[in-house]
């Protein structure tokens, strides 16, 4: 094998993970920051100048923090379980492509790790992988409110998959392709798939927030009633890899939601100037996480049964019924068709699904 491409394939590793680690420290002061924006208040300004020392001083303090292991924990797994649930967060991102080829020290380089025909296939194998991570980190720890935690963890993040899998399918069919750089390519011809998907893109956001267990879908780790649920046993940096998983995941996902629905790294200028691409990628990528820190500062937990029949009722009827939509557009070659039908479906869907939600 070519010495350099396996250095190229080094060198981009190691850079995508000093960017998500960068990024998960980074994200937390972002959060708190926007928080208090939102809240009238002022957030971290003591650690560094405006208090950009914040993240160094909450890793240095998570670092030190004592480590604890319960007496009766299955400790092989105890140890395991934020190990399985932090790594698939970290390799998702490897079919994220952040711009097209440049050529470096004469050499064409591509600004992704891997371009892979079945990106979109890799994506949702990966991200069903956190769940394990999740029950088995409830389970080991021998703590009955941990175990409640990381059941309602599977029954959640399971139903919430299938919302999230069909919502891969409509860029996936305007497209006729499951490569992401080649969706990327498609929406440079016939513009960003959230313009023919609206509908799609927003079951995709709001399943993608229930995948990371962000508010208002944060059931697995509901402290007023099941004190901290699944990770109620683990200090230390155990702890700090479950915390560090769902701030990766959510870089992670706004990646995605940006490549399928957004243009990904395209913009102005792209074609002349490649480099344009990862700077393009990384700020709609802070909008969208933008977006899921407005939401938690916003909307209040919902009840354990009516997210279950929000994900069910909802969210997986509209799912399909937008995917059957998209098909049928593609298929008769009327594209303007299919936001047109997909809001309509949404609002009836919406009108026939309230009550059932909101009856209990």
């Amino acid at each position: 094998m070519d010495l350099a491409l396996i250095l190229e394939w080094t060198a981009k590793s190691i850079f995508l993970l000093i960017a998500m680690l960068l990024g998960f420290a980074y994200l937390t002061f972002y959060e708190r920051k926007a928080l208090a924006r939102f809240q009238v208040r002022i957030g971290p300004n003591r650690a560094g100048p405006g208090g950009w020392f914040q993240p160094l001083a909450d890793g240095l303090k998570l670092l030190f923090k004592e480590e604890l292991i319960p007496i009766k924990a299955d400790k092989v797994i105890f140890i395991l379980a934020p190990i399985v649930t932090v790594i698939p967060a970290f390799i998702v991102m490897a079919v994220v492509p952040w711009g097209d080829t440049i050529t470096l020290f004469g050499r064409e380089i591509s600004l992704s790790l891997a371009n892979i025909n079945i990106g979109i296939l890799y994506v949702t194998a990966i991200t069903s992988i956190s769940v394990y991570g999740i029950v088995l980190a409830g389970w080991s720890s021998n703590n009955k409110y941990a175990m409640l935690g990381g059941i309602r963890s599977t029954a959640q993040m399971i139903s919430y998959e299938l919302a999230l899998g069909l919502g891969f399918i409509g860029p996936m069919l305007l497209a006729n392709s499951m490569n992401l750089k080649e969706i990327v390519e498609s929406q440079q011809q016939a513009g960003w798939f959230v313009i023919w998907q609206p509908v799609g893109a927003l079951i995709f956001w709001v399943a993608t927030l229930a995948e990371v267990n962000r508010a208002p879908f944060d059931m697995p780790e509901a402290e007023q009633e099941l004190t901290a649920g699944y990770h109620t046993e683990y200090s230390g940096l155990k702890f700090t890899l479950f915390f560090m998983a769902e701030y990766i995941k959510m870089i992670a996902v706004s990646a995605i939601a940006a490549t399928l629905f957004f243009g990904g790294y395209d913009g102005p200028f792209v074609a002349q100037l490649p480099w344009l691409g990862p700077i393009y990628l990384l700020i709609k990528i802070i909008i969208l996480l933008f977006g899921m820190i407005w939401v938690r500062a916003t909307l209040p937990r919902i009840r354990y049964d009516r997210l279950m029949s929000f994900g069910w009722k909802m969210l997986f009827p509209l799912a399909l019924g937008t995917v059957l939509i998209t098909a049928v557009g593609i298929a008769v070659n009327m594209l303007w068709l299919i936001p047109v039908l997909t809001i309509l479906f949404f609002l009836l869907v919406v009108y026939l699904a309230k009550d059932a939600i909101g009856r209990r």
